[in-house]
């Protein structure tokens, strides 16, 4: 049975999208069965893997409306071991569409079942948002890695998110653990960086990955090639950051599994 972890935050910009096209591609290099559902209009995680965006006619759009199955949306991408449920701008659209059907929340659960014997992990890339999407995303999920970045507002709308999983845990989700906090875009030259990693670590502790996410120039490269980043450079930091991450991940759950 294939480990559901949603990546979330609704704060835009910390490096949700990056973790997850990573992460999918280095748990895929080490030999698990990777799919990645993106569940954000943007797309980036779609076009982040060479996905061509505006051919999408199957996605996750059409899995959370029902009108299409998980398998029919489900596309191999070049990534070794990664398959992919590609989004399409269209959708925006269905947190209007599902607003008035019963058990909206659950669309992606319920689409998920036919699949996940068949991965090791999936991984679903959420919106920057806490809508309709991400509270679909989180009743489905396993656990949750809420990537924080070492910028001056980092901690910023984390009260929001975490109250937000408490709602979910109470209420939709009893199961859903915090996979971890991931601290990204770091820079070890900056004051402002090493003060964000003490305050986190000293008011989350063991939920932090001991892994940081370098800033790196060739992580922002890779999606404009359609690549991860171990395709695109696997010599690069930001490649041996998110080996490490994967091999942290895979270590936790082989302890608790």
């Amino acid at each position: 049975m294939g480990k559901v972890i949603a990546i979330a935050n609704q704060k835009g910009g910390v490096g949700k999208t990056t973790t997850t096209v990573n992460l999918a591609a280095a748990l895929g290099v080490l030999e698990k069965k990777i799919l990645l559902i993106d569940a954000d209009p943007q797309a980036n995680a779609s076009s982040g893997l060479g996905i061509d965006v505006e051919e999408v006619e199957i996605g996750t759009y059409q899995v959370l409306e029902h009108t299409a199955t998980i398998k029919e949306a489900i596309v191999a991408t070049s990534s070794p071991n990664v398959d992919i449920v590609p989004a399409h701008i269209d959708l925006v659209a269905i947190e209007i569409e599902l607003v008035d059907k019963s058990s909206r929340e659950n669309m992606l659960k319920t689409a998920l079942e036919e699949v996940r014997d068949k991965y090791d992990y999936i991984l679903i890339d959420c919106a920057p948002s806490l809508g309709l999407i991400t509270l679909n995303a989180l009743t489905s999920a396993d656990s949750v890695i809420i990537p924080i970045q070492c910028e001056y507002y980092a901690l910023e709308g984390l009260g929001k998110l975490l109250n937000t999983i408490n709602s979910v845990q109470k209420i939709h989700n009893t199961g859903l653990d915090i996979e971890g906090l991931l601290l990204t875009m770091y820079d070890s030259r900056l004051r402002l960086s090493n003060s964000v990693v003490k305050e986190v670590k000293k008011h989350f502790d063991t939920m932090v990955f001991k892994t940081i996410i370098q800033r790196n120039i060739k992580l922002g490269e890779a999606p404009s090639y359609g690549e991860s980043i171990i395709a695109y450079d696997a010599t690069s930091k930001g490649a041996i950051n998110y080996i490490n991450l994967a091999n942290e991940i895979l270590k936790r759950n082989e302890e608790n599994g």
